[in-house]
């Protein structure tokens, strides 16, 4: 097992600066609500308006949910993982959740709003209409049975604390 359960890197890129993280984490529902504290978190040099704080902070929460209930079913078993990746680039997030659950067979299909593969469960089939309504950017990449790759980006605040410490 790595060792490496959050990598922290920083570096310069021109005159932007480049902060990035990695974190690993178990599966299971409880995970999401520290997820979105660290997105808020990574974010808060940008000093990002309520708005745009709580938007980023439902879109992560989304897209762990959907790892952990459609990704992973809902197993509750530690072994599996869920991936998130933020990185800043001046004042733009990007925000990568990935996991190597079941997949998504259909995409698109599962991107239309009111559609859930669990009906059963009482889902309501708008975790990616709200990824995308939140953010500026969604891309979404999955293979059945090799997991799911969620991309998201926000462009967050008029101007980066990080940038005027220049």
């Amino acid at each position: 097992m790595d060792s490496k359960m959050i990598e922290v890197i920083e570096k310069q890129s021109g005159n932007k600066t480049i902060n990035k993280i990695r974190l690993e984490f178990a599966a299971v529902s409880d995970n999401e609500s520290f997820a979105r504290m660290v997105a808020a978190a990574f974010i808060a040099p940008l000093n990002p308006t309520l708005e745009e704080m709580s938007d980023v902070k439902t879109a992560v929460s989304e897209a762990v949910t959907n790892a952990v209930i459609h990704g992973y079913e809902n197993r509750n078993n530690p072994e599996d993982r869920v991936y998130m990746d933020c990185m800043l680039q001046g004042d733009v997030l990007e925000v990568v959740i990935s996991d190597r659950g079941v997949g998504i067979e259909n995409v698109q299909l599962a991107m239309e709003p009111l559609y859930t593969s669990k009906p059963e469960q009482d889902r309501s089939g708008m975790g990616f209409a709200f990824m995308e309504a939140f953010m500026d950017d969604l891309e979404v990449e999955s293979e059945s049975g090799c997991g799911t790759l969620v991309r998201m980006c926000k462009k967050i605040g008029v101007s980066s604390w990080i940038d005027s410490e220049e």
